[in-house]
């Protein structure tokens, strides 16, 4: 059996999705962790908040948390598809399991 992490990401995003723009945008990115045999996840809105400084002209966000279990070389494509999304403007991968 390959051996699978948790994994916990959070995700800030831009404030203009709507609930169900947002919920269709989580759930495209949960469909594609599925490709790389993603498996146990979870998703968490933690909603609208105000940002502490400003992030390209943005002061407000959406914050989702994705938890999952994944092998860890597909850490860096999921990075590297968050990284090119233009809706993203900043996010964090933890390694839930030492």
């Amino acid at each position: 059996m390959p051996l699978l992490r948790k994994y916990e990401i959070m995700i800030l995003l831009t404030e203009e999705f709507n609930d169900s723009e947002l919920k269709t945008w989580v759930f495209n990115y949960a469909k594609n962790l599925r490709k790389f045999s993603v498996c146990d996840i979870s998703v968490i809105s933690r909603g609208k908040h105000n940002l502490a400084y400003p992030i390209e002209t943005k002061m407000k966000g959406n914050y989702i948390q994705l938890n999952f279990s994944s092998m860890p070389k597909y850490i860096t494509n999921f990075s590297k598809t968050l990284k090119m999304d233009s809706n993203v403007l900043r996010f964090l991968v933890f390694n839930k399991q030492l």
